[in-house]
This record gives C-alpha cells, sequence and structure tokens, in this order.
C-alpha cells in the first residue's frame, strides 16, 4: 500500500499533525482506542493547554527550539478550536484549562477532524520494522495479527516517550531515530514523584499543603502531597524535571504564613501552651509531629526565645531533603530528553539528515511544566509538521 505519509501515533501530535497533512494519510496505533493519555489526563477532563503558554515552559538541551512552533499554533488557536466544537472548559489555577465535560470530547474532536482531513486511522497495529526505499519509506505492520506492508514517502514519529509503559510506551521513535542515525538525547522520567527509603514519610501519607520546592536551578510554589513511598503533588512534579539523582531538594513549608510573628503573638497571650500544640493549630497535625522529632522541638511558647523561634522559622523553610530517586516511568507524566533537537529543523519538525522523516511531541527534547503545557506542544508540533507535509505535497 503506498501512502503519502504514514503517522506512528494516534494521539495527541500524531492526530493534530493528521488534520493538516492532507490525504493520503494513515494514522496508526498499537492501541484499541486513539488518543489515550488525553483520556486519562487531567482526571478524566484533559487540561489541554495553559493560557500562559510560551517558550519558558519548556525543558530543551536547545531552549530556543520550540519557539518556532508554539508561535504558529498557539494556545489561542486551540481554544478557537474547542469552541468551534461547542466543548465546555473553565479556568482551574495558573492558567491550567480544563473541560467541563470528559476529555473524551477531546478526543472525538481530534479524530474527526482527521477523518475530515481525509486521513485513514488503523488502530490495533503494530510496527515490525523501518527501512528507507527508493519513495521513501516501507514499513512492515502487524495490523491486529495480518502482515501488512506500507509504503510512504513521509513519516512522522509521534509515538511518544516511556512514560505510562502499562498503556504501551515503549521509546519506539528513539529506536529509529538511532537507526537512521538521527541522535537522541539521554531519556530520563519527569513531572514525577519523588521517593525516600525506609518509609521515610509513610506516617505523613495523605497530608498536603502549599509549598516551595527548590533546587540550584529553579523553584516552584505550588501543593506538596506526603504520600506512603514520598513525596508528589504539584510543586514536587514541577521540580522533579529539574532534579538529577543525588541532589538535595530544598522544601519551604510556610512560603506565606508569616509563623515567626504568629508565634511570637501567641507567646505573649498563650505562654503557657505547648510549642507543637501551637504550631498544630497552623500546620497538619500529624505534620507537627513528625517535625517535632526531626528538628527536637519541645516545650512552652514562653520557654521559646525570639532566635529560637527565628530559628524555627528558618529550619521550616528551607528543610533540606534527598531524594532516593523517583517513582520512574511508572508514573511519570512525560519522558524528559528524546530526539536531539539539533537535528531538526523548528519550522517543519524534519530530520535535517533524513528527508521524509519528521518527529513530534514527546518523542522529541522538548518537555512541558505541569499544567498544559505538554499538550500545547503536542498540538503545536504537530501542526508545524502537518502543514510543512502539505506544502510540500
Amino acid at each position: 500500500m503506498l501512502y503519502q505519509t504514514l503517522i506512528l501515533g494516534a494521539g495527541a501530535a500524531g492526530m493534530m499533525c493528521a488534520r493538516y497533512s492532507g490525504p493520503s494519510t494513515l494514522v496508526i496505533d498499537h492501541a484499541r482506542n486513539p488518543g489515550e493519555k488525553i483520556r486519562i489526563s487531567g482526571g478524566g477532563r484533559c487540561n489541554f493547554t495553559n493560557m500562559y503558554a510560551e517558550a519558558k515552559n519548556f525543558l530543551s538541551a536547545n531552549p530556543h527550539f520550540c519557539k518556532s512552533a508554539l508561535a504558529r499554533y498557539t494556545q489561542w488557536d486551540f481554544i478557537e478550536l474547542m469552541d468551534q466544537h461547542g466543548i465546555a472548559w473553565h479556568e482551574k489555577t495558573l492558567g491550567q484549562l480544563f473541560c467541563d465535560g470528559s476529555a473524551k470530547q477531546v478526543v472525538a474532536m481530534l479524530a474527526g477532524e482527521l477523518q475530515r482531513s481525509g486521513a485513514e486511522m488503523w488502530l490495533q497495529t503494530s510496527v515490525i520494522s523501518v527501512t528507507r526505499v527508493e519513495q521513501g519509506f516501507s514499513v512492515a505492520l502487524d495490523r491486529d495479527g495480518t502482515p501488512q506492508t506500507v509504503t510512504c514517502r513521509n513519516l512522522v514519529l509521534a509515538t511518544g516517550g516511556k512514560s505510562i509503559p502499562k498503556m504501551g510506551s515503549t521509546g519506539l521513535a528513539y529506536d529509529i531515530a538511532r537507526k537512521f542515525e538521527v541522535p537522541v538525547i539521554d531519556t530520563r522520567a519527569g513531572l514525577v514523584p519523588f521517593t525516600f527509603a525506609e518509609d521515610r514519610f509513610k506516617q505523613l501519607a495523605g497530608i498536603a499543603l502549599p509549598s516551595r520546592l527548590s533546587n540550584a536551578r529553579t523553584s516552584f510554589d505550588e501543593a506538596l502531597l506526603f504520600t506512603h513511598r514520598g513525596l508528589s503533588g504539584p510543586a514536587v512534579l514541577q521540580l522533579s524535571s529539574y532534579w538529577r539523582e543525588g541532589e538535595t531538594i530544598n522544601v519551604n513549608l510556610i512560603p506565606e504564613l508569616p509563623l515567626y510573628e504568629l508565634l511570637r503573638d501567641q507567646r505573649q497571650a498563650e505562654g503557657r501552651r505547648d510549642l507543637t500544640t501551637e504550631m498544630a493549630r497552623l500546620l497538619p497535625g500529624r505534620l507537627v509531629d513528625h517535625l517535632a522529632k526531626e528538628l527536637d522541638l519541645r516545650g512552652r511558647l514562653a520557654d521559646q526565645s525570639d532566635a529560637a523561634l527565628q530559628n524555627l522559622c528558618n529550619q521550616l523553610s528551607n528543610w533540606q531533603l534527598t531524594p532516593s530517586g523517583t517513582e520512574g516511568y511508572r508514573t511519570a507524566e512525560v519522558t524528559l530528553g528524546g530526539i536531539d533537537t539539533n537535528a531538526l529543523s523548528s519550522k517543519t519538525m524534519e530530520a535535517k539528515s533524513v528527508p521524509g522523516l519528521y518527529a513530534i511531541g514527546e518523542a522529541v527534547d522538548v518537555t512541558g511544566w505541569l499544567g498544559g503545557f505538554n499538550f500545547q506542544w503536542a498540538w503545536s508540533s504537530g501542526h508545524a509538521a502537518g502543514t510543512a507535509i502539505a506544502d510540500s505535497c
């Protein structure tokens, strides 16, 4: 079978690319249904973009690479598409946009746009091999147990990264890129919880509070969640993308709480009250019990000097922790690293050394922050490749 374009992956980036690449486009995916990561995202409501998406919200060895695609297909373009389809949405916090209803609406919208463009989609179809031929590429497939061979002029790698392997993520795009000597930046799990040895925070599991997490490179002010295995929550997930194994992180448990002033005032009014009792009025009780042992908190408020109270606040705003690791790809929302952007055109997403080979979405070394940024990269990079392919036909 001969197609102009074969897109590997019926996820966010792949379906967006098919919307623009024109007829004679075939999209394949090993899953039973398209857009499975869209379906489960945002608690089933899909955090489909962010109102404040711009290049500074993305990590890459080349921080400038994403600018072209993001500028040519913005968050406002995707919002307009949602509005055209009558899909209601709302802003949660920090510019994060979610469907009012189900994420399945976004999947149906993209699948419908793909169909209207004249593209085909084969599901439950796996890639066996990819070879270079005179016409472009020959791809051997297993379509639900039946061997198929597709020849295409353009081959688009939209299979994502290694995150959430239970959904079938394999890193196929990296294997194909390496086969054609397109370099790949080492990958690791991103937007992922931290783990700690010996169930260090097991007794605190379920406690959440506003916090500021930081390392030498950046900081994030969002919620922190203690888990049986360690630390999670938006602040942790964000910082994990900037963390390297063995590094110490700084946890500020009182970023907006004037704890020193509150404790000093209560010392004057209720000096006979235990320090930990007063702190439990301001912070979760189980957390105070844990900190009382770790920071050796004891005595009444009246026993605490100004210096002692200030030292306590300094400790709570500068709690040094060293994670033993992360939960890895098993729970990671994204994959850091990927196909080297220096090997791709930032305008078309085409490999510079392999005409007709494109890479988009999470397969590329561009990773967004938590909050809809990675979907925006999928829309923008898919649009960039799709329009470039259509223009070349």
